[in-house]
C-alpha cells in the first residue's frame, strides 16, 4: 500500500507521503473534500459512528486492492445501472469494520473491513448494500432534504447531536431518559428525529436492494448475512438503551431478521467464490495485514509454520517494512517463483528497493510490474519515481513518458503531475516543469500558487498549442464559492 493521505473533518488537505506519492480530485479536489467532510458531519449526527467526527479520515492508494474492488463493484453496479465508469473506490485505512458512499458515486471501503472478512461474498454483500444506495440516490436526497431544512435548523440539529454524544458517553447517564432528553428539546429535535428516520428507510432500502444485485448476479447473500452476524455479535451499532429513533441505522437485529428470512430463499444461497478468487481475496487481505499491523501482529496471524501464498505475502511485506531487506527481498524473489505474471510481486519488490534508496534496482522490478498490468497507474506513477530518481538523462526521458501517460490514466492525481514537473526541470524544459508544478498545484487546491506557475509557464510555451491552452484554463479558472 504505497499512498497515504489524510483529510480532516474540517476541510483541511494535509497530505502524507507513504513512499511515493499522493492524491487529488481534478477539479474537484476542494469540493471533494467538502464533500467528505461533510459525509463525515452527518455520520457523526449518530452516537454509533461519533468516533469518526473531528479525526482524520486517511486514504490510501493499493493497484491490487482497488483491481479487486473494482471486480468486486462492477458487476453490482451494471446490474444496479449506476453507471459503471462513473463508480469510484476509495480505501480509507481504518481498522473498523465500515463502508459508506459519498458525494455522489463514491464508494468509501475501510481496510478494516477487508482484512476481517473472510471470503469475498461478505465484502461483496456491504459493497451490494452500498451499490443499493446509490442507485437509490440515497446521498442526493439527504443533502436536498438537509438543504430544505435551513442551515440555522441543520446547525441545531448537528449540536444536539453532539449533545447525545457527550450525554451518552458520561457514567451518570447511565439508562437514564432524562439526559438524553435534555440535551435534544425544542424544533430541533423533531427535525433531527425526521431524518434519522428518513435514513433508517434507506437503509432498509439499501437491504433490500442489496439482494436484488446479488441474486441478479447470482451470488449469494450468505456474506451479507454473516456480515450482520458480526455486527449483531460486536455491537457496532448495538443501542441498549438508547431510543431506537436516535438512530440512522435500523438495529442490527431487525436487519438480521429481514436478511435470514430473505437472503435463505435465494437459489444462489449456497453458490460460493471460484478458488482463484478466494486466493485473490486472501493475497490483499495478507497484504493489508502486512502494511497496517505490527510485525507480531502479522506473525501471530500468519506463523512461520503457514506456507500458504497469503502467509507468505504477509511476513514479507512486513520483513521489509521493519527493516530486513535482504530477508524481504529473498521472500518477494520467492513470490515471484510461485506467481511469475503477478504483477503486484514484482511491484512489491520495487517499491521495497525504491524505499531503500536502491531506485535504479527498483526500475527493473517496476517495469516488469506495469508490463504485466499497464492500467495499474500507482505502479505506473512508482516506476516515474524510480527513474526521476536516478537522475540520469535517460531514465528522466522515460520517466516522462511514463508520468505523462499516468496523468492521462488518472488526470486527478496531483502527485504525478509533481514527479512529472521534476522530470520536466531534470532535462531543462522549464515551461513544461512549470505547467507540470502549476497542475499539482491547482488539483490540491492551492490555486494562487498554481497561477503563478502557470503565468510563468505560459512565457516559453507556443501561443494557443494544448500546454498554453492548459495554463490559460488554470489562470481563468475562480473557484466556486460556498456559503
Amino acid at each position: 500500500m504505497p499512498f497515504a493521505f489524510p483529510i480532516k473533518a474540517d476541510l483541511q488537505t494535509p497530505v502524507r507521503r507513504m513512499s511515493s506519492t499522493g492524491l487529488a480530485d481534478a477539479r474537484r479536489g476542494v469540493q471533494f473534500v467538502r464533500v467528505l467532510a461533510a459525509a463525515i458531519a452527518v455520520l457523526a449526527a449518530t452516537a454509533a459512528l461519533a468516533p469518526v467526527h473531528g479525526q482524520q479520515i486517511k486514504l490510501v492508494r493499493d493497484a491490487e486492492t482497488e483491481a479487486l474492488l473494482r471486480s468486486y463493484v462492477l458487476p453490482l453496479v451494471r446490474v444496479a445501472r449506476t453507471g459503471a465508469g462513473a463508480t469510484r473506490i476509495f480505501l480509507v485505512n481504518s481498522p473498523r469494520f465500515n463502508a459508506f458512499v459519498s458525494g455522489g458515486r463514491n464508494i468509501f471501503v475501510f481496510t478494516g473491513a477487508i482484512m476481517q472478512s473472510e471470503t469475498p461474498n461478505e465484502l461483496i454483500g456491504v459493497l451490494a448494500h452500498e451499490v443499493g444506495h446509490i442507485a437509490g440516490g440515497h446521498i442526493a436526497r439527504q443533502q436536498m432534504a438537509m438543504s430544505q431544512l435551513g442551515p440555522l435548523a441543520i446547525a441545531g440539529m448537528l449540536m444536539g447531536a453532539g449533545a447525545l454524544i457527550a450525554t451518552s458517553r458520561s457514567r451518570n447517564v447511565g439508562g437514564s431518559p432524562i439526559g438524553i432528553a435534555g440535551a435534544l428539546t425544542g424544533p430541533q429535535e423533531l427535525l433531527r428525529r425526521a431524518m434519522l428516520s428518513y435514513r433508517r428507510s434507506e437503509e432498509q432500502a439499501a437491504d433490500i436492494a442489496a439482494l436484488k444485485y446479488l441474486n441478479a448476479t447470482r451470488q449469494s447473500a450468505r456474506g451479507l448475512l454473516k456480515t450482520m452476524e458480526r455486527m449483531n455479535r460486536t455491537s457496532l451499532f448495538r443501542s441498549r438503551g438508547v431510543d431506537p429513533y436516535l438512530l440512522s441505522h435500523p438495529l442490527p437485529a431487525e436487519r438480521l431478521s429481514f436478511l435470514q428470512t430473505q437472503a435463505a430463499q435465494s437459489k444462489y444461497w449456497n453458490n460460493r467464490s471460484s478458488k482463484s478468487l478466494q486466493q485473490r481475496h486472501a493475497l490483499v487481505r495478507a497484504k493489508i495485514i502486512g502494511f497496517v499491523t505490527n510485525f507480531q501482529e502479522i506473525n501471530r496471524r500468519y506463523p512461520l509454520h503457514d506456507r500458504s501464498l497469503a502467509a507468505r505475502y504477509a511476513r514479507a511485506v512486513g520483513t521489509y517494512r521493519f527493516g530486513r531487506l535482504p530477508d524481504a527481498i529473498a521472500q518477494i524473489n520467492g513470490l515471484i517463483r510461485a506467481q511469475k505474471r503477478n504483477p503486484y510481486f514484482h511491484e512489491l519488490k520495487g517499491q521495497a528497493l525504491l524505499e531503500a534508496g536502491r531506485a535504479a534496482q527498483a526500475i527493473g522490478p517496476l517495469k516488469r510490474a506495469v508490463a504485466l498490468n499497464s492500467r495499474a497507474t500507482p505502479i505506473r506513477i512508482m516506476l516515474g519515481h524510480a527513474l526521476l530518481s536516478t537522475g540520469k538523462r535517460k531514465n528522466l526521458k522515460q520517466a516522462v513518458s511514463n508520468l505523462n501517460r499516468a496523468t492521462q490514466q488518472e488526470p486527478q492525481n496531483a502527485g504525478a503531475f509533481q514527479f512529472l514537473s521534476m522530470a520536466y526541470d531534470g532535462l531543462g524544459n522549464r515551461p513544461m516543469a512549470q505547467l507540470s508544478a502549476a497542475q499539482a498545484m491547482f488539483l490540491a487546491g492551492r490555486f494562487v500558487e498554481a497561477r503563478t506557475q502557470a503565468t510563468r509557464a505560459k512565457r516559453g510555451l507556443k501561443p494557443k498549442s494544448p500546454a498554453w491552452i492548459k495554463a490559460e484554463d488554470i489562470l481563468t479558472y475562480r473557484p466556486p464559492k460556498y456559503r
